[in-house]
């Protein structure tokens, strides 16, 4: 008996596209022969088709109007590979699921922003709404919550979701390089976008923490505002005095149930430099999971780019190719509950503060009231001056304290004035 042709058409045609397309092809019989269903790349669509790529197709298969290919009898599947939580990729994926088409996306800020919504129209139309390329490049996470930890209950999820910062945080502490530098290779190198804000700024990690908090929780996806940081204010000398006292500082997103409420958070973290989180170092993803009856389980690799993507998007296409019609967050939306989010002004920890001063007498004494007032303690303090500029760096290890304390002492401390800029706050985490 001949077996149906299944036909997909790929929306967004960039580095990822052109390459998902190009292995699509050369793999084409081992995926045939392990789904047990002929596929055919039906369509290519993107803005451009003039535009240079690494790779050729047939002009037959161009098609300008993405929106009416969401809509054609003669396609199964619409892989969304234009990004964004807005614009035509939001048009196109919504389209394609109320048009009864299964749909493969990389895009973690739809999904972050509106993956509620599109798995209420996936489940009425039954199709498949996969995204396991969205968080973590080729690490297979989103699949081994839904499938593989089908019988844990989760406590906590946390990790490194962003290549781009944990790049740079690790080349600035292996070669003694300043933040700028080591960017710049970066975005020489494809590690980083040519406008990297995104990933500097924590947002990125955000959207996959948010994903992630939905599927291992079996919640909604919080809409709540995260506390979210980036790395754009450490410079070597905090790279410098982390080492000295026994640190790394990595980018890291955390999520948990505290007293049954959620607590989410993306910021840069003092970690010890014996754990397993402060040697993943590259490009590299790593992700921790706390759950019963598993314990504790690991799962990294490469974070970003256009192979490890790839391998996540053909590990859905497989899926779908399969015909396993499965609920997009793990259960049916019926079923997943609003959770409330835990006071992060509660959150207690330790932390590390650098903060530039002029160097006069006095600055000490009133810098160390500050703490006093806020009731922070300080377990550490290293003073280096500048004798030229006639400035001083004193970086501080405190004592644990609660969250909107250490808010308050930033804040005070960027009004003395004996405070040049505003000082770098670093949370310690013991993981």
């Amino acid at each position: 008996m001949k077996k149906k042709k299944i036909n997909l058409a790929i929306i967004g045609f960039g580095n990822i596209g052109s390459y998902f397309y190009k292995t699509l092809n050369s793999q084409k019989r081992k995926i045939e022969l392990k789904t047990n269903k002929n596929f055919v790349i039906k369509y290519v669509c993107a803005k451009n088709l003039k535009r240079k790529r690494k790779v050729k197709f047939p002009k037959k298969l161009w098609n300008n109007n993405p929106l009416s290919v969401c809509k054609m009898d003669d396609v199964d599947i619409i892989v969304e590979l234009i990004g964004g939580a807005e614009g035509m990729a939001k048009k196109v994926v919504f389209s394609a699921l109320k048009n009864k088409k299964h749909v493969i996306t990389a895009n973690k800020s739809l999904i972050a922003k509106y993956g509620d919504a599109l798995s209420i129209i996936a489940e009425k139309n039954k199709v498949n709404l996969e995204y396991e390329a969205s968080v973590a490049g080729g690490v297979p996470i989103i699949r081994s919550i839904k499938n593989g930890l089908v019988g844990n209950k989760m406590n906590k999820i946390y990790g490194i979701l962003n290549g781009t910062t944990n790049y740079i945080l690790s080349e600035m502490e292996k070669n003694d390089k300043d933040f700028f530098d080591v960017l710049n290779e970066a975005k020489k190198l494809g590690f980083a976008e040519s406008n990297p804000t995104s990933d500097l700024n924590g947002n990125d990690a955000a959207d996959k923490i948010r994903i992630l908090s939905a599927l291992a929780f079996n919640k909604t996806i919080s809409k709540n505002k995260i506390l979210t940081s980036g790395i754009q204010n450490i410079n070597l000398n905090d790279i410098k005095h982390a080492s000295g006292l026994g640190y790394k500082i990595k980018l890291l997103a955390i999520s948990e149930i505290r007293n049954n409420k959620l607590i989410q958070r993306v910021h840069a973290a003092l970690v010890p430099k014996k754990s397993y989180m402060a040697n993943i170092n590259g490009v590299l993803n790593a992700i921790i999971i706390d759950a019963k009856p598993v314990g504790r389980m690991v799962i990294q690799g490469e974070g970003a780019g256009p192979g490890p993507t790839t391998s996540s998007l053909i590990s859905d296409l497989c899926s779908v190719l399969r015909g396993n019609i499965k609920y997009p967050f793990g259960i049916s939306y019926k079923l997943r509950k609003k959770i409330d989010n835990f006071d992060i002004f509660k959150h207690i920890s330790s932390s590390y503060i650098r903060i530039d001063v002029k160097d006069q007498s006095g600055v000490l004494s009133s810098i160390t009231k500050s703490f006093a007032k806020n009731k922070i303690s300080i377990k550490n303090l290293i003073q280096t001056p500048d004798k030229k500029s006639r400035k001083a760096s004193i970086a501080i290890i405190t004592h644990e304290s609660f969250e909107k304390n250490f808010q308050n002492l930033i804040r005070n401390l960027y009004r003395n004035k004996y405070v040049i800029n505003k000082p770098t706050f670093i949370r310690i985490e013991k993981v």
